[in-house]
């Protein structure tokens, strides 16, 4: 097979990551006659479609040619999770002082066991996307690149899949963006960070979006002196302004270098093998010389060598192949679910687009993506997290908002931890408490979304949370305290009169 990025080392753990994932001894099955589903792509989105086509009694043939699990298994989430993890657990030994514990001075992290804890776990997860589980499931596993050849048939290889439905799930890959002199030296991506063993002295990160903010901090809390470039002001553009300054504060308290409003950036050879990074900040010049370089901006979507063209399949080169709210691309034989389609680049949104992608290929129905409520979370210290519309996306929409905001600088449990920065801010539509949009910023964001989610999804107002009994002392209480605010606007001074008469006449 390909030698790829993710096998690398190759210990004990990548072998065996290797073995469930795509086995060198792979044969391939005979193929079936004709399957209800053939489903090209073996990441979230098509895991997800194949399990669930084939649970449900479908004829399924699931192609991938690299390795299945997709960019989630293999150099997304779950390496990427791992590390930060690690680089967490640094980060508190440091912070132990400010509650007491004392740690002898000089403790450092062991980079290369804390990737080696990655990889174990990384490949103690994997038998979840093994080619051995999809068989025990009825799938019918092929591994190599598959192409459409017409119609109503992908080959693989030797084989020819026959189909009256398929699913295209190819996904993304990271994209060189146009970087002076990038072309002229050597860089890492997402797809290649994780097979690093050692912690390089000096980290240059381009991007600050999800990517460059995690891995630029996690870095730094391994010990690596990080400078992250951006070229816009601040960081992670998508979010809440004030949530993204929070991020930013905890990034340079774990000591990333942020050299935002970057201009006229060049990359050259340096020294020894180094990268020489020239960039203007702030209106000040930088000239660095780093040991190695993480390019964390440019996606692009895996749509050449499908075959699309040869049964009327429109994509984009950069943006993805084109689909309809129902998933279905310009063949109407044809879906297509996950990154290869969608901007909500995330594991979740691509599980829930194929369970709508089940529901449209093999039932007739008539599920849209523009029903779903995707929320998503960026996992730096601390994490930050939203669901819905922003205010100025609300208002850009001609939607009035209400907009309530809990600090966890008045919130108990948050007060103990020692993490007082940070809030829980909710829009609601104007004169009434629907949700319309929620962010969070806190160490455990991620986890805090899903009950305004949950809200939203089954429109629960605001001040029905209230009445939701919260454990005392949690920092979900904030929620909780939110709904408490949106009852008190109800309160009106005719209506508090009212009270006040009542008690006096009562009393």
């Amino acid at each position: 097979m390909t030698e790829l990025g993710p096998l690398f080392p190759r210990d004990e753990h990548n072998i065996q990551l290797e073995r469930n994932v795509h086995p060198p001894d792979w044969v391939n099955p005979t193929p079936k006659d004709r399957y209800h589903l053939v489903v090209i792509g073996a990441g979230t989105a098509g895991l997800v479609t194949a399990a669930g086509a084939a649970g449900l009694g479908a004829k399924v043939a699931l192609v991938e040619r690299e390795l299945m699990g997709g960019d989630c298994l293999n150099v997304g989430c779950v390496p990427s999770k791992a590390v930060i993890s690690a680089g967490r657990a640094a980060e508190a030994v440091r912070r132990a002082g400010e509650f007491g514990v004392r740690v002898p001075d000089g403790v450092t992290v062991d980079f290369a066991a804390a990737m080696e804890r990655m990889r174990l776990l990384r490949a103690k997860i994997s038998p979840a996307d093994s080619a051995e589980r999809f068989t025990s499931l009825g799938v019918d596993v092929f591994l190599g690149g598959g192409k459409f050849v017409s119609s109503d048939t992908v080959e693989v290889g030797d084989s020819k899949l026959r189909f009256k439905k398929a699913v295209i799930a190819t996904g993304a890959r990271a994209a060189a963006p146009p970087i002076a002199g990038l072309d002229t030296v050597e860089y890492l991506t997402n797809e290649t960070v994780f097979s690093l063993t050692e912690l390089p002295k000096r980290l240059g990160v381009i991007g600050a979006g999800p990517i460059g903010c995690e891995l630029a901090q996690t870095f730094a809390q391994f010990g690596s002196e990080v400078f992250l470039v951006e070229s816009t002001h601040g960081i992670l553009p998508r979010e809440d302004q004030a949530a993204a300054a929070i991020v930013k504060d905890g990034l340079i308290r774990s000591g990333v270098n942020l050299l935002c409003c970057g201009k006229n950036l060049q990359l050259s050879p340096g020294t020894q093998r180094k990268v020489r990074l020239s960039v203007e900040s702030h209106d000040e010049g930088y000239c660095e010389e780093v040991d190695a370089l993480l390019v964390a901006v440019g996606r692009a979507p895996n749509v050449n060598g499908l075959g699309l063209e040869n049964v009327g399949v429109e994509f984009d080169p950069k943006v993805g192949v084109k689909v309809d709210d129902r998933s279905r691309t310009t063949n109407p034989r044809i879906f297509a679910a996950g990154d290869v389609c969608s901007n909500f680049k995330f594991t979740h949104a691509a599980d829930f687009m194929a369970r709508n992608v089940i529901r449209n290929a093999l039932f007739l129905g008539r599920a849209k993506t523009s029903s779903l409520i995707i929320p998503w979370s960026t996992y730096t210290t601390p994490e930050i997290a939203h669901v819905g519309l922003t205010r100025e996306q609300a208002e850009a929409q001609g939607i009035a908002v209400s907009t309530f905001t809990q600090e966890f600088a008045d919130v108990d449990r948050a007060i103990l931890e020692g993490e007082t920065e940070g809030f829980v801010k909710v829009h609601v539509k104007a004169g009434s408490d629907q949700i319309v949009g929620a962010t969070v910023v806190a160490r455990n964001a991620g986890d805090m979304i899903s009950e305004l989610t949950l809200a939203m999804q089954h429109r629960i107002g605001l001040g029905k949370i209230a009445s939701v009994i919260h454990p005392y002392p949690t920092q979900a209480e904030a929620i909780r305290k939110l709904g408490d605010q949106y009852n008190r606007t109800r309160l009106t001074p005719f209506v508090a009169g009212l009270f006040r008469k009542w008690l006096s006449f009562t009393g």
